[in-house]
């Protein structure tokens, strides 16, 4: 072994002072360069796995938030197509209301204008009995060429009446 140690330019004397040094260089290293790195990897990768984490819970929590929303929408829709329907069903209501009123309207309408006509009627019947009564009086009063009294006037007239009546 020690032909081949020297076959491949090791020597023992200066193995050991330089394994030594690389002992102490690795120390060294270790402690205030590795170390250190290694802390801060470790720092880091708690980090992205705290990142990560927290990304999740955002997901999560905006997927619920997502989830809340659309029944949040979709109950607003309901609410809204319900007032909706009521609205039109009011509008109805009103119409059919307003309808009725119109309805009722016009036929007092008519209801006094039948009235009035048959007021007015009566009124005109009783001015042509009036007038016709007038004129039998005034027309037998010409053929029989005298005065009637106003006690013959009055009998006339309710005879003429009757008669028309």
């Amino acid at each position: 072994m020690g032909e081949l140690l020297q076959s491949l330019g090791i020597q023992w004397t200066k193995l050991i002072p330089q394994l030594f040094n690389f002992g102490i260089v690795l120390l060294v290293l270790w402690k205030w360069a590795y170390k250190p790195v290694f802390t801060m990897l470790e720092a880091r990768q708690k980090k992205i796995a705290e990142s990560v984490a927290n990304a999740e819970k955002i997901q999560l929590e905006l997927a619920k938030t997502e989830a809340e929303r659309k029944r949040i929408l979709t109950q607003a829709d309901d609410v809204a197509n319900g007032m909706i329907e009521q609205a039109r069903e009011a509008a109805n209501r009103v119409r059919e209301v307003e309808t009725q009123k119109a309805i009722a309207a016009a036929e007092q309408i008519i209801a006094k204008a039948r009235e009035a006509a048959a007021q007015d009627h009566a009124k005109m019947l009783a001015e042509l009995k009036r007038e016709v009564g007038r004129l039998v009086v005034q027309t037998t009063a010409t053929v029989t060429g005298k005065v009637l009294t106003p006690e013959d006037q009055r009998r006339l007239a309710e005879e003429t009446q009757k008669q028309l009546a």
